[in-house]
C-alpha cells in the first residue's frame, strides 16, 4: 500500500491510559505528517483531546452493546465510511480488535494491534506483562514507528483563576475506582495531611470527580482550611492546576496519571490490588509507595514522601 493518507487512532480509556497514550499519538503524527488522522474515543475524554495537535478529528465511541443493533451497525458505517489506509488501535481490547471485523467484508485498513487479521501483529506474548508505555512503544515498533516520546501535555490550557487559590497549595486525589475500594487510601489519612499542609501554611486542595464529592466533604469536615474542588474541574483544569501545585498525593487513579504528565511532583499510594511496574505514573518527580493494605500505610510515612517545607 502507499503511505496512508486516512489513518484512524483508537483509544477510548480510561484516563490514565488516555494520558499514556499522548507519547504514541505524537509519534503516530510525526511518522504520518500529511495524513488525516481521526481519533475514536469515549465521550468523556472527546473535549479534552479535541485539542491535542495529533489529531484532525476526534470521533466518539457510543461503545453499542450487541443489545444495540443499530447502534453497531451505525458504528460500523462510519468505520467503513471512513476509508481510512491505516488503523493505530492503541486500546487492544477485544471491543476494539472487533472493530476489525466490523470493517469488513473486502479489503480492510492495514492494522496495527491485536486484531486477527492484522497487517502490524503485536504478538508478543509477553505484552500484558509489560508497563503500558513499553507495550505500546514495541506496538509501534512494529508498525515502522520510533521512538515514541513520553505523554507531553504542553497543549493543554485552561484558566483556573477562578478558583482563587494561594500562591502554595497542594492536591489531595482520595478518590479512585468506586468498585475497588482497596486501591483508595483511608479519607482519614487524608484528612490528616491536609491539616499537615495547612500547619505547613500550604492549603491543600481536594480534587475528585463528581461522584467524589463525599470524600472531599470529610476531608473539609476534619480540615476547614482545605479547599474542596471535587466536581468542579475540567481534565484541562486539573493539568493546569498541576502545573501551579507544590505536591500532589493521591491513589492509582487517573488524574495522578495527568498529573505527572504536566510534571507536577507526585507521591502515588498503591496497594496489593494493582502493579505499578505495569501501571504506575512516570516521571522524574515520582515517588511510588505501597503496601498490600492501603490501611496499613500511615500519615507519616506519606508525609516523609513530600520534599516540601
Amino acid at each position: 500500500m502507499s503511505r496512508p493518507r486516512r489513518i484512524l487512532v483508537i483509544k477510548l480509556g480510561a484516563l490514565g491510559d488516555i494520558v499514556q497514550a499522548m507519547g504514541p499519538a505524537a509519534a503516530i503524527r510525526r511518522h504520518h505528517p500529511g495524513a488525516e488522522i481521526v481519533l475514536l474515543t469515549s465521550r468523556p475524554y472527546a473535549d479534552f483531546l479535541a485539542a491535542a495537535p495529533y489529531f484532525d478529528a476526534v470521533w466518539v465511541d457510543e461503545r453499542p452493546g450487541l443489545r444495540k443493533p443499530l447502534g453497531v451497525w451505525r458504528l460500523r458505517r462510519r468505520l467503513r465510511e471512513g476509508r481510512f489506509d491505516r488503523v493505530y488501535d492503541l486500546q487492544t481490547s477485544d471491543r476494539s480488535s472487533h472493530y476489525h471485523f466490523l470493517m469488513g467484508p473486502g479489503p480492510r485498513p492495514e492494522w496495527s494491534g491485536i486484531a486477527r487479521g492484522a497487517t502490524h501483529p503485536h504478538d508478543n506474548p509477553a505484552r500484558d506483562f509489560m508497563h503500558t508505555l513499553e507495550r505500546q512503544a514495541e506496538q509501534l515498533a512494529r508498525a515502522g514507528i520510533a521512538p515514541v516520546p513520553p505523554p507531553d501535555l504542553r497543549w493543554v490550557e485552561a484558566d483556573v483563576s477562578r478558583f482563587n487559590l494561594p500562591a502554595r497549595f497542594a492536591l489531595l486525589v482520595p478518590g479512585g475506582a468506586e468498585h475497588r475500594p482497596a486501591k483508595r487510601w483511608p479519607v482519614a489519612n487524608y484528612a490528616a495531611l491536609a491539616k499537615e499542609f495547612a500547619a505547613r501554611g500550604i492549603a491543600p486542595v481536594i480534587l475528585g470527580g463528581p461522584g467524589e464529592r463525599a470524600l472531599g466533604a470529610a476531608i473539609k469536615s476534619a480540615c476547614p482550611a482545605a479547599i474542596d474542588l471535587t466536581g468542579a474541574t475540567t481534565l484541562a483544569d486539573v493539568a493546569a492546576l498541576g502545573r501551579g501545585a507544590a505536591w500532589a498525593i493521591g491513589n492509582d487513579t487517573g488524574p495522578m496519571h495527568l498529573l505527572a504528565a504536566v510534571g507536577t511532583p507526585l507521591t502515588v499510594l498503591y496497594s496489593a490490588d494493582s502493579d505499578p511496574a505495569l501501571t504506575a505514573p512516570r516521571g522524574a518527580r515520582v515517588t511510588v509507595v505501597q503496601r498490600p493494605r492501603l490501611a496499613d500505610l500511615t500519615m507519616a510515612e506519606v508525609a516523609a514522601t513530600l520534599a516540601i517545607g
